[in-house]
């Protein structure tokens, strides 16, 4: 048996799987009831935290698969503990949120915010704008979707590195990549910060105000990673302090961000709903990707991007694992 656990909305496409398997669809607070007899779990509302709560009712579970690439959601504890394997949705999202980080940069480079500001003033007022080739980005986070980031920033012209858990100095697509605990050695050196580290302890509030306080005047910081990552506070204060020349915050430590947040009316803070990645037909490549891993699961083959529960992401050379 295979149980759902869904928000507002089913995903779309499961009639394969409905066909293969009994599917209890339940949200959040029926979880604990759905669990019982069901040996796979497929948290398709990936924000929910409400595995844990539930967790004591899972009699039988033996895979539990999450519909985005983030995973801290379900990584408490016990489940980190448990032999009950974990698997995430990597390969849907790394390409379109490069695009979206490549857009971000252009749109801080080329002003178009001023632009449809002065369109809607009805004001001609000419200006110029700063070029992208020769700049340099900073790429917090070398996994898939950080490596997607550097390809397209060094195809305009970008000149990119990384932050990652290894160093390197010949990384195919950063060049040089830079050990996490050498961050603010390198913060100085960049103009466009891009945070898109996976949430572990290690990373949890990684940019906070010495983080801050280590950039640029000119640098522009980018989150499209977990909002966790960063000291809001921190931010807060950086960004009204001109401490940067601005930010674009994808994501947050309290979703939906509350309407009473400072951030809503930072002039240098452009505030995105968790986005960055969702682009049409991702809903129905979210389902694609669990209903391929499905069919390995039930046939004893491997599985794609199995979760190393100790680290919290998927390394790149455990992308598949075979389940007992």
């Amino acid at each position: 048996m295979l149980a759902v656990l869904c928000g507002d909305h089913r995903p779309p496409d499961m009639e394969q799987i409905e066909r293969a398997a009994h599917v209890r669809y339940t949200s959040a607070a029926g979880l604990g009831e759905a669990l019982p007899g069901a040996d796979a779990l497929f948290v398709w509302d990936f924000q929910s935290s409400a595995l844990e709560h539930a967790w004591s009712a899972a009699d039988r579970l033996r895979w539990v698969h999450i519909a985005s690439a983030g995973v801290d959601p379900v990584l408490f504890p016990a489940m980190r503990d448990s032999d009950v394997p974990l698997t995430n949705s990597r390969g849907v999202f790394e390409h379109p949120l490069a695009e979206y980080v490549l857009g971000l940069v252009l749109l801080f480079a080329k002003d178009f915010g001023t632009t449809i500001d002065l369109q809607r003033q009805g004001r001609w007022q000419h200006r110029e704008t700063q070029r992208v080739a020769g700049t340099r980005a900073l790429i917090v986070g070398t996994g898939p979707i950080g490596r997607s980031i550097a390809g397209l920033l060094r195809a305009v012209g970008i000149r990119v590195a990384g932050v990652g858990r290894r160093a390197s100095t010949d990384d195919p697509d950063f060049g040089e990549v830079y050990p996490s605990d050498e961050l603010r050695e390198h913060l100085p050196d960049a103009d466009y910060v891009i945070a898109v580290a996976p949430l572990t302890p290690a990373t949890e509030g990684m940019f906070d105000a010495a983080a801050f306080a280590a950039m640029k005047p000119t640098a522009r910081f980018i989150n499209v990673g977990r909002g966790a990552l960063v000291v809001t506070d921190d931010l807060i204060n950086a960004a009204r302090g001109e401490v940067f020349a601005g930010a674009v915050l994808d994501v947050f430590d309290t979703e939906p961000l509350p309407a009473d947040s400072p951030l809503w009316s930072l002039p240098n803070v452009l505030v995105s709903p968790h986005m960055s990645a969702d682009v049409t037909g991702w809903l129905n490549a979210l389902v694609e990707l669990f209903a391929d891993n499905f069919q390995r699961w039930r046939g004893g083959r491997a599985l794609r991007n199995v979760v190393d529960k100790q680290l919290g992401y998927v390394p790149t050379d455990l992308s598949a694992s075979s389940v007992g």
